[in-house]
Protein backbone atom coordinates (compact mmCIF):
# COMPACT_ATOMS: atom_id res chain seq x y z
CA UNK A 1 0.00 0.00 0.00
CA UNK A 2 1.13 3.45 -0.56
CA UNK A 3 1.79 5.94 2.87
CA UNK A 4 3.16 8.84 3.50
CA UNK A 5 6.34 8.93 5.73
CA UNK A 6 8.93 11.15 7.37
CA UNK A 7 12.05 9.50 5.39
CA UNK A 8 15.36 10.75 6.71
CA UNK A 9 18.23 10.82 4.28
CA UNK A 10 21.75 11.84 5.45
CA UNK A 11 21.79 14.98 3.19
CA UNK A 12 18.84 16.55 4.87
CA UNK A 13 18.44 18.76 7.85
CA UNK A 14 15.04 17.37 8.80
CA UNK A 15 13.13 14.08 7.66
CA UNK A 16 10.71 15.52 4.90
CA UNK A 17 7.74 13.58 3.68
CA UNK A 18 7.47 11.08 0.80
CA UNK A 19 5.45 8.62 -0.41
CA UNK A 20 6.34 4.87 -0.17
CA UNK A 21 5.17 1.60 -0.43
CA UNK A 22 4.82 -0.58 2.50
CA UNK A 23 4.06 -4.36 2.47
CA UNK A 24 1.97 -6.61 4.42
CA UNK A 25 2.01 -7.50 8.21
CA UNK A 26 3.79 -11.07 7.85
CA UNK A 27 3.12 -13.23 10.79
CA UNK A 28 3.45 -12.01 13.92
CA UNK A 29 3.06 -8.71 12.57
CA UNK A 30 0.67 -6.01 12.69
CA UNK A 31 -0.23 -3.28 10.17
CA UNK A 32 -1.30 0.04 12.15
CA UNK A 33 -2.83 2.80 11.27
CA UNK A 34 -0.62 5.75 12.57
CA UNK A 35 -3.13 8.48 14.92
CA UNK A 36 -0.18 10.34 16.12
CA UNK A 37 3.18 9.76 17.28
CA UNK A 38 5.65 11.42 19.41
CA UNK A 39 9.13 12.80 18.41
CA UNK A 40 12.17 11.72 20.85
CA UNK A 41 15.64 13.02 21.40
CA UNK A 42 16.93 9.53 19.66
CA UNK A 43 14.88 10.58 16.47
CA UNK A 44 16.60 13.57 16.13
CA UNK A 45 20.28 12.46 17.27
CA UNK A 46 19.96 8.88 14.74
CA UNK A 47 19.04 11.27 11.95
CA UNK A 48 21.71 13.90 13.09
CA UNK A 49 24.26 10.66 13.09
CA UNK A 50 24.82 11.11 16.94
CA UNK A 51 24.71 8.50 19.29
CA UNK A 52 24.05 4.73 17.86
CA UNK A 53 24.26 4.67 14.13
CA UNK A 54 21.28 3.71 11.74
CA UNK A 55 21.20 2.95 7.92
CA UNK A 56 20.10 5.48 5.61
CA UNK A 57 17.35 6.08 4.57
CA UNK A 58 15.12 5.28 6.91
CA UNK A 59 11.96 5.87 8.54
CA UNK A 60 12.30 7.40 12.40
CA UNK A 61 9.83 7.64 14.74
CA UNK A 62 9.14 4.92 18.20
CA UNK A 63 5.90 6.73 20.16
CA UNK A 64 3.24 5.56 18.18
CA UNK A 65 -0.08 5.23 18.73
CA UNK A 66 -2.99 3.93 16.48
CA UNK A 67 -5.35 1.35 14.97
CA UNK A 68 -4.83 -2.58 14.35
CA UNK A 69 -6.12 -2.31 10.60
CA UNK A 70 -4.82 -6.05 9.93
CA UNK A 71 -3.20 -8.85 11.60
CA UNK A 72 -0.66 -11.21 10.00
CA UNK A 73 -0.33 -15.34 10.81
CA UNK A 74 -0.36 -16.33 14.46
CA UNK A 75 -1.39 -13.45 15.71
CA UNK A 76 -4.04 -13.78 18.20
CA UNK A 77 -4.02 -11.70 20.95
CA UNK A 78 -4.72 -8.60 18.61
CA UNK A 79 -7.62 -7.99 16.07
CA UNK A 80 -8.42 -5.18 13.94
CA UNK A 81 -10.04 -2.21 14.85
CA UNK A 82 -8.04 -2.57 18.39
CA UNK A 83 -6.31 0.80 20.01
CA UNK A 84 -2.70 0.48 20.42
CA UNK A 85 0.11 2.08 21.56
CA UNK A 86 3.63 0.98 20.08
CA UNK A 87 6.81 -0.04 22.37
CA UNK A 88 10.22 -1.06 22.34
CA UNK A 89 11.01 -4.28 19.92
CA UNK A 90 12.74 -7.34 21.21
CA UNK A 91 13.32 -10.69 19.82
CA UNK A 92 11.14 -12.47 22.17
CA UNK A 93 12.88 -15.91 23.35
CA UNK A 94 15.94 -14.35 25.21
CA UNK A 95 15.98 -14.93 28.39
CA UNK A 96 15.36 -11.53 29.43
CA UNK A 97 12.03 -11.39 27.17
CA UNK A 98 10.95 -14.65 28.88
CA UNK A 99 10.88 -13.09 32.37
CA UNK A 100 9.25 -10.17 30.89
CA UNK A 101 11.89 -7.94 30.55
CA UNK A 102 12.00 -7.11 26.92
CA UNK A 103 14.39 -3.18 27.30
CA UNK A 104 16.99 -5.77 28.48
CA UNK A 105 16.42 -7.79 25.75
CA UNK A 106 20.23 -9.57 23.98
CA UNK A 107 19.23 -8.13 20.66
CA UNK A 108 17.63 -4.72 21.73
CA UNK A 109 20.27 -2.80 20.33
CA UNK A 110 19.92 -4.39 16.59
CA UNK A 111 16.33 -4.76 17.18
CA UNK A 112 15.67 -0.89 17.69
CA UNK A 113 18.63 0.58 15.59
CA UNK A 114 19.49 -2.02 12.39
CA UNK A 115 16.61 -0.87 10.39
CA UNK A 116 15.04 -4.53 9.64
CA UNK A 117 13.72 -7.31 10.75
CA UNK A 118 15.42 -10.15 11.93
CA UNK A 119 15.43 -11.53 8.84
CA UNK A 120 17.35 -8.30 7.44
CA UNK A 121 14.10 -7.20 5.48
CA UNK A 122 12.46 -3.89 5.69
CA UNK A 123 8.19 -3.52 5.17
CA UNK A 124 9.34 -0.25 3.58
CA UNK A 125 10.54 0.06 0.15
CA UNK A 126 10.65 3.24 -2.74
CA UNK A 127 10.47 2.27 -6.37
CA UNK A 128 11.73 -0.82 -5.81
CA UNK A 129 14.86 0.45 -3.41
CA UNK A 130 14.76 -0.32 0.62
CA UNK A 131 14.49 2.36 2.86
CA UNK A 132 15.42 1.02 5.92
CA UNK A 133 12.48 0.42 8.42
CA UNK A 134 11.40 -1.36 11.97
CA UNK A 135 13.20 1.18 13.74
CA UNK A 136 12.49 0.12 17.84
CA UNK A 137 9.77 -2.10 15.96
CA UNK A 138 7.97 0.11 14.50
CA UNK A 139 8.88 3.21 12.01
CA UNK A 140 6.28 5.53 13.05
CA UNK A 141 6.93 8.73 11.40
CA UNK A 142 4.70 7.03 9.25
CA UNK A 143 0.35 7.33 8.48
CA UNK A 144 0.95 3.20 8.73
CA UNK A 145 3.10 0.90 10.27
CA UNK A 146 4.17 -2.74 10.15
CA UNK A 147 4.80 -3.84 13.44
CA UNK A 148 5.92 -7.10 15.51
CA UNK A 149 2.94 -8.09 17.54
CA UNK A 150 4.30 -8.39 20.78
CA UNK A 151 5.60 -4.58 20.78
CA UNK A 152 1.69 -3.55 20.64
CA UNK A 153 0.13 -2.36 24.17
CA UNK A 154 -3.31 -2.86 23.72
CA UNK A 155 -5.51 0.16 25.33
CA UNK A 156 -9.18 0.77 25.97
CA UNK A 157 -10.96 1.63 23.11
CA UNK A 158 -11.89 5.38 24.97
CA UNK A 159 -8.45 6.12 25.41
CA UNK A 160 -7.24 9.46 23.21
CA UNK A 161 -5.17 8.11 20.96
CA UNK A 162 -3.18 11.12 20.16
CA UNK A 163 -2.13 11.29 23.35
CA UNK A 164 -1.13 8.04 23.94
CA UNK A 165 2.14 7.87 21.78
CA UNK A 166 4.53 9.61 24.34
CA UNK A 167 3.63 6.55 26.88
CA UNK A 168 5.64 3.87 24.64
CA UNK A 169 9.07 5.51 25.43
CA UNK A 170 9.63 8.44 27.04
CA UNK A 171 6.89 8.28 29.68
CA UNK A 172 7.22 4.46 30.47
CA UNK A 173 11.42 5.12 30.59
CA UNK A 174 10.80 8.18 33.13
CA UNK A 175 8.25 6.60 35.14
CA UNK A 176 9.56 3.15 34.97
CA UNK A 177 12.91 4.10 35.89
CA UNK A 178 11.15 5.53 39.43
CA UNK A 179 8.88 2.63 39.48
CA UNK A 180 10.17 -0.69 38.51
CA UNK A 181 14.32 0.64 38.32
CA UNK A 182 14.39 2.30 41.90
CA UNK A 183 10.99 0.53 43.30
CA UNK A 184 11.12 4.03 45.08
CA UNK A 185 9.29 3.80 48.53
CA UNK A 186 7.34 6.19 50.26
CA UNK A 187 9.35 8.82 52.41
CA UNK A 188 12.63 8.42 50.27
CA UNK A 189 14.26 11.01 47.86
CA UNK A 190 15.15 11.56 44.55
CA UNK A 191 16.86 14.57 42.49
CA UNK A 192 16.07 14.19 39.19
CA UNK A 193 18.41 16.12 36.54
CA UNK A 194 17.14 16.99 33.34
CA UNK A 195 12.98 17.76 33.18
CA UNK A 196 12.38 16.78 29.48
CA UNK A 197 9.89 14.44 28.81
CA UNK A 198 11.42 11.49 30.45
CA UNK A 199 12.42 13.64 33.79
CA UNK A 200 8.99 15.11 34.75
CA UNK A 201 7.72 11.24 33.60
CA UNK A 202 10.15 10.73 36.41
CA UNK A 203 8.93 13.55 38.48
CA UNK A 204 5.52 12.34 38.27
CA UNK A 205 5.71 8.99 39.15
CA UNK A 206 7.71 9.98 41.91
CA UNK A 207 5.05 11.85 43.33
CA UNK A 208 2.88 8.58 43.05
CA UNK A 209 5.30 6.44 44.68
CA UNK A 210 5.04 8.75 47.27
CA UNK A 211 8.69 10.22 47.76
CA UNK A 212 9.23 12.70 50.84
CA UNK A 213 11.69 14.86 48.50
CA UNK A 214 11.60 15.56 44.72
CA UNK A 215 14.33 17.96 43.33
CA UNK A 216 14.34 19.18 39.71
CA UNK A 217 17.40 20.73 38.08
CA UNK A 218 17.38 22.09 34.64
CA UNK A 219 18.95 25.24 33.42
CA UNK A 220 15.44 26.20 32.33
CA UNK A 221 13.44 28.24 34.13
CA UNK A 222 9.83 27.77 32.38
CA UNK A 223 10.67 23.90 32.58
CA UNK A 224 11.08 23.82 36.39
CA UNK A 225 8.01 25.54 36.72
CA UNK A 226 6.32 22.84 34.75
CA UNK A 227 7.88 20.44 37.14
CA UNK A 228 6.78 22.11 40.45
CA UNK A 229 3.33 21.55 39.20
CA UNK A 230 3.60 17.92 38.43
CA UNK A 231 4.71 17.16 41.82
CA UNK A 232 8.85 18.69 42.44
CA UNK A 233 8.44 19.65 46.38
CA UNK A 234 11.97 21.79 45.42
CA UNK A 235 13.76 23.42 42.00
CA UNK A 236 17.63 24.28 41.37
CA UNK A 237 18.17 26.16 38.63
CA UNK A 238 21.79 24.94 36.67
CA UNK A 239 24.27 26.43 34.77
CA UNK A 240 25.98 28.40 37.26
CA UNK A 241 28.30 25.81 39.04
CA UNK A 242 26.31 25.92 42.00
CA UNK A 243 23.73 22.89 42.10
CA UNK A 244 25.69 20.43 44.51
CA UNK A 245 25.96 23.41 47.02
CA UNK A 246 22.33 24.04 46.54
CA UNK A 247 21.22 20.10 46.58
CA UNK A 248 23.11 20.01 49.92
CA UNK A 249 21.61 22.61 51.37
CA UNK A 250 18.16 20.64 49.85
CA UNK A 251 18.83 17.75 51.53
CA UNK A 252 21.82 17.80 54.01
CA UNK A 253 22.13 14.01 54.17
CA UNK A 254 22.56 13.06 50.49
CA UNK A 255 19.59 11.33 48.40
CA UNK A 256 18.38 7.94 48.37
CA UNK A 257 18.57 8.45 44.40
CA UNK A 258 19.96 10.42 41.55
CA UNK A 259 18.30 9.99 38.30
CA UNK A 260 20.10 11.51 35.38
CA UNK A 261 18.61 12.36 32.14
CA UNK A 262 21.00 14.85 30.52
CA UNK A 263 24.20 13.75 28.95
CA UNK A 264 26.52 16.65 30.13
CA UNK A 265 29.60 14.57 31.83
CA UNK A 266 29.53 17.30 35.42
CA UNK A 267 26.09 16.38 35.68
CA UNK A 268 26.98 13.07 36.45
CA UNK A 269 29.44 14.09 38.38
CA UNK A 270 26.87 16.36 40.83
CA UNK A 271 24.68 13.60 41.02
CA UNK A 272 27.08 11.21 42.15
CA UNK A 273 28.05 13.90 45.22
CA UNK A 274 24.62 14.45 46.32
CA UNK A 275 23.58 10.53 46.89
CA UNK A 276 23.39 9.53 50.33
CA UNK A 277 24.89 6.34 51.40
CA UNK A 278 23.34 3.35 49.95
CA UNK A 279 22.07 5.97 47.19
CA UNK A 280 21.75 4.71 43.76
CA UNK A 281 22.26 6.85 40.53
CA UNK A 282 20.49 5.99 37.81
CA UNK A 283 20.89 6.94 34.10
CA UNK A 284 19.59 6.42 30.83
CA UNK A 285 21.78 8.36 28.30
CA UNK A 286 26.04 8.13 28.10
CA UNK A 287 27.73 11.34 29.25
CA UNK A 288 28.75 12.58 25.97
CA UNK A 289 32.26 13.15 26.88
CA UNK A 290 35.11 11.97 29.78
CA UNK A 291 33.42 11.02 33.12
CA UNK A 292 35.25 9.06 35.60
CA UNK A 293 32.96 8.10 38.53
CA UNK A 294 34.59 8.76 41.96
CA UNK A 295 34.80 5.06 42.93
CA UNK A 296 35.89 5.82 45.94
CA UNK A 297 32.90 7.94 46.86
CA UNK A 298 30.32 5.32 45.86
CA UNK A 299 31.89 2.30 47.17
CA UNK A 300 32.79 3.61 50.71
CA UNK A 301 29.11 4.31 51.20
CA UNK A 302 27.76 1.45 49.14
CA UNK A 303 26.46 3.32 46.84
CA UNK A 304 25.93 2.33 43.07
CA UNK A 305 25.42 3.20 39.49
CA UNK A 306 22.32 1.79 37.46
CA UNK A 307 22.31 1.67 34.01
CA UNK A 308 18.43 2.19 32.72
CA UNK A 309 16.89 0.88 29.75
CA UNK A 310 13.29 1.69 28.81
CA UNK A 311 12.57 1.76 33.11
CA UNK A 312 13.38 -1.60 33.06
CA UNK A 313 9.24 -1.37 32.44
CA UNK A 314 7.61 -4.81 30.92
CA UNK A 315 5.32 -2.40 28.68
CA UNK A 316 2.30 -4.67 28.86
CA UNK A 317 1.94 -3.84 32.03
CA UNK A 318 2.99 -0.66 32.86
CA UNK A 319 1.82 1.60 30.22
CA UNK A 320 -1.80 0.20 31.29
CA UNK A 321 -1.59 1.00 34.71
CA UNK A 322 -0.05 4.32 33.60
CA UNK A 323 -3.26 5.00 31.53
CA UNK A 324 -5.48 4.61 34.66
CA UNK A 325 -3.69 6.91 36.78
CA UNK A 326 -3.60 9.52 34.14
CA UNK A 327 -7.76 9.06 34.24
CA UNK A 328 -8.07 9.88 37.74
CA UNK A 329 -5.40 12.91 37.55
CA UNK A 330 -2.82 11.10 39.43
CA UNK A 331 -0.12 11.40 36.53
CA UNK A 332 -1.01 14.28 33.78
CA UNK A 333 1.68 13.33 31.18
CA UNK A 334 -1.04 15.24 28.93
CA UNK A 335 0.30 18.53 30.45
CA UNK A 336 4.19 17.80 28.45
CA UNK A 337 2.49 17.41 24.93
CA UNK A 338 2.20 20.03 22.05
CA UNK A 339 0.47 19.00 18.84
CA UNK A 340 1.22 19.69 15.59
CA UNK A 341 0.47 17.97 12.24
CA UNK A 342 1.73 15.39 10.56
CA UNK A 343 2.13 17.83 7.48
CA UNK A 344 4.50 20.42 9.95
CA UNK A 345 6.94 17.73 10.26
CA UNK A 346 9.39 20.56 9.86
CA UNK A 347 8.24 22.86 12.11
CA UNK A 348 7.24 20.17 15.06
CA UNK A 349 11.29 18.72 14.51
CA UNK A 350 12.35 22.22 15.12
CA UNK A 351 10.64 22.52 18.38
CA UNK A 352 11.49 19.54 19.79
CA UNK A 353 15.14 19.84 18.58
CA UNK A 354 15.37 23.10 20.45
CA UNK A 355 13.79 22.11 23.85
CA UNK A 356 10.85 25.01 23.76
CA UNK A 357 8.61 22.01 23.11
CA UNK A 358 9.22 19.31 26.03
CA UNK A 359 6.68 16.83 23.78
CA UNK A 360 6.37 17.18 20.24
CA UNK A 361 3.45 14.90 19.53
CA UNK A 362 2.58 14.75 15.39
CA UNK A 363 -1.08 14.44 14.52
CA UNK A 364 -1.72 12.10 11.30
CA UNK A 365 -4.55 13.27 8.69
CA UNK A 366 -8.04 11.57 9.62
CA UNK A 367 -8.67 8.42 7.57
Amino acid sequence: MKITAAVSRESRAVPELEQVDLGDPRPDEVLVRIVATGICHTDINCHNGHGVPVPHPIVLGHEGAGVVEAVGPGVTRLRAGDHVVLSGNSCGVCPRCLDARPTYCREAMRAAFGGARFDGTSPITQAGDRVAAVFFGQSSFATYAVAPARTAVLLPKDAPLHLMGPLGCGVVTGAGSVLESFRLRPGQSIAVFGTGGVGLAAVMAARLAGARRIVAVDISCPRLELAVELGATDTVLGGDGGEEAALRQIEPDGFDFAFVTADVPSVYATATTCLDVEGTLGYVVAPAGEWVPDTGFLLSGGRRLQGIIGGSANPHALIPRLVEYWRTGRFPFDRMIEEFSFHDFAKAWKEAGSGRVVKAVLRMPEA
